[in-house]
C-alpha cells in the first residue's frame, strides 16, 4: 500500500527571524528607557517613608516595565538561538563554542527573568497591602546584583564566544567579532560594581546606571546590529557553505 504524501511545510528563514528577534529588541528596550526616565531614579533604601511613596507612586509603571522586559528577554531567546544556528551551519566544528554562548544565554535570560520577579515583588508589595518597606528593600537589593555582577559573567561569557565564532565562521563582518569581544571586556566594570552599593544615583552601584551603560546596553547594541546585519542577507549562507564544504576538516551541515 502506498501511504500518501504528506506536504513538507516551509522552514522559516533562521536569518529572518534572528534579525526580527533583534528588532524587538530595540523596539522593547528603547521603550523600557523611555518608562525609566518618566519614573526617576530610586530613593535611597534606607529612606523608608520615600521608598514606600515611590513605589506606591510608580508600581504600574514598574510593572509594565517587568512584563516588557518578559516579552524582550523572549526575544533574546530567539536570537540566541538563530544566531547560534547560523554558526553550525556554516561550522559544525564550532558548535560547542555556539553551544557554550547559547547556554550562558539561556542562563542569563533565567537570572534575568529571576530579578525582573523580584521587582515585580516589591512593586506588588504596595498593590491592596499595607507596604512593607523591609521586604521592598530586600527585593531590590537581591535584583540590583543579578542585573549587575551576575549577569555581566554571563554576558562576558556570551559575548567572548560569539566574538570567537564570528571570526572563526567569517559568516558576519569580522567587525561584529571585534565588537563583541569589546562588549565582553566592558563586562568587567559590571562585576567590581558588587561592591559600590545600591543607590540610584551612583555611577559605580550595583545594578545602577553604570552597568547598564558600560554592560548591559553595548551587549544589546551588539545584538540589535548583528540582526541587521543578518536580516540584510550578510551572514552568507550560501558562500561560505561552499568555501567550507571545500575544507577535509569541516563536518557537513
Amino acid at each position: 500500500m502506498t501511504m500518501p504524501a504528506v506536504p513538507l511545510t516551509n522552514t522559516p528563514d533562521v536569518r529572518r527571524w534572528t534579525g526580527i528577534a533583534a528588532i524587538v529588541v530595540a523596539v522593547l528596550l528603547t521603550f523600557e528607557f523611555l518608562l525609566h526616565l518618566l519614573i526617576g531614579p530610586r530613593p535611597e533604601l534606607d529612606e523608608r517613608a520615600a521608598l514606600v511613596t515611590f513605589f506606591v507612586e510608580h508600581h504600574n509603571q514598574m510593572l509594565l516595565i517587568v512584563l516588557v522586559d518578559t516579552v524582550l528577554m523572549a526575544s533574546i531567546v530567539v536570537f540566541l538561538a538563530g544566531f547560534r544556528q547560523i554558526i553550525t551551519h556554516a561550522r559544525h566544528d564550532l558548535q560547542w563554542i555556539s553551544d557554550v554562548g547559547f547556554g550562558a544565554g539561556l542562563v542569563f535570560v533565567a537570572v534575568t527573568l529571576v530579578g525582573d520577579a523580584m521587582e515585580a515583588g516589591s512593586a506588588l508589595d504596595v498593590v491592596n497591602l499595607a507596604p512593607d518597606a523591609s521586604a521592598i528593600r530586600a527585593l531590590t537589593e537581591g535584583h540590583a546584583v543579578m542585573f549587575g555582577a551576575t549577569g555581566c559573567v554571563l554576558l562576558a561569557v556570551v559575548s567572548a564566544s560569539s566574538g570567537y565564532v564570528v571570526l572563526a565562521s567569517r559568516v558576519l563582518p569580522r567587525w561584529s567579532g571585534v565588537v563583541a569581544w569589546v562588549v565582553a571586556g566592558l563586562q568587567v566594570f559590571g562585576l567590581a560594581t558588587i561592591f559600590g552599593g545600591t543607590s540610584d544615583r551612583d555611577w559605580f552601584s550595583s545594578g545602577g546606571v553604570g552597568v547598564t551603560a558600560t554592560a548591559t546596553f553595548p551587549w544589546v547594541a551588539w545584538v540589535v546590529v548583528v540582526g541587521i546585519v543578518t536580516i540584510q542577507g550578510h551572514a552568507g549562507f550560501g558562500r561560505h557553505r561552499g568555501r567550507v564544504a571545500a575544507r577535509p576538516d569541516a563536518a557537513a551541515p
